[in-house]
């Protein structure tokens, strides 16, 4: 008897999910489209609704999917030209998210909800990854080839690291967020982020420390270093690495070697 209770209660549910919810069926030229909008979210960014009306922008195949229905679209426009902020990067996550959510007619104020609830945790997850994080592990990167091998491979060296990297993010986030709808959030906390962005401060720290070791030769020639720059060198890295584990932020030993390297060079 509860087994067919139980069928019985599913049976319901399904058909009123499928009576009430499964109204618009995005195509895959339909969600491309929608994707690659999403990557010009930053171009409309004004101080009223930051990126809002990029977001809007987004959503427009979704839009044009209610097919003539002037009420839908009316409420449409106005809940996504809402203000909405949050890392550049993660934006297709949710947009991928709500336009999810949008094809179901019950989910119009769990669209609204999403945005509201993780602009701003992801925000901050996006910016301490991708601005403090990434782009310094590929700043020190590129400076070390430019000493290396010379300028010109330098910037190639900086966009082989970061470009791929935010783009897999953007390209696995949408897909994610459009095939978990509401449970998006699942996968940038699978991506543990905040972990990886410790791990690669310390790497750009150890870059930054090797760099020193090569400008300390200023003649150009590393085995010709006296003992004395041999020994400083070995002293900045030491030091360095005592000073990350004793729990200074990578930053300030990164800002801290840097001055050691512009009073050097006098």
């Amino acid at each position: 008897m509860p087994l067919k209770n139980t069928v019985g209660r599913v049976c319901c549910s399904y058909l009123v999910r499928c009576s009430l919810v499964t109204v618009l069926i995005m195509t895959k030229t339909s969600l491309a489209s929608i994707f690659l909008r999403s990557l010009t979210v930053q171009l409309s960014f004004n101080f009223r609704t930051m990126q809002g009306l990029g977001f809007m922008f987004s959503m427009l195949p979704v839009q044009a999917a209610l097919k003539g229905d002037r009420l839908r679209m009316e409420a449409f426009s106005k809940r996504h030209l809402q203000m909405f902020g949050t890392n550049p990067y993660l934006v297709p996550a949710v947009v991928g998210s709500v336009a999810s959510i949008e094809e179901c007619v019950e989910g119009n104020q769990k669209a609204a909800d999403l945005k509201a609830a993780v602009m701003g945790p992801y925000a901050a997850i996006g910016d301490s990854f991708f601005g403090m994080a990434l782009r310094l592990f590929s700043s020190t990167l590129a400076a070390l080839v430019a000493y290396s091998s010379g300028n010109i491979l330098a910037p190639a060296a900086f966009m082989l690291v970061f470009t791929p990297a935010q783009l897999w993010v953007r390209i696995i986030g949408f897909i994610k967020g459009y095939s978990l709808g509401m449970d998006s959030f699942q996968y940038i906390r699978a991506l543990n982020l905040t972990a990886l962005s410790s791990r690669l401060h310390y790497v750009s720290l150890f870059i930054v420390v090797l760099l020193t070791l090569f400008l300390l030769d200023v003649g150009g020639h590393y085995q010709e270093l006296s003992a004395m720059h041999r020994l400083f060198a070995a002293l900045v890295f030491l030091l360095s690495f005592l000073c990350a584990l004793r729990g200074v932020s990578a930053e300030k030993i990164i800002y801290g070697v840097g001055l050691l390297c512009m009073v050097l060079s006098f």
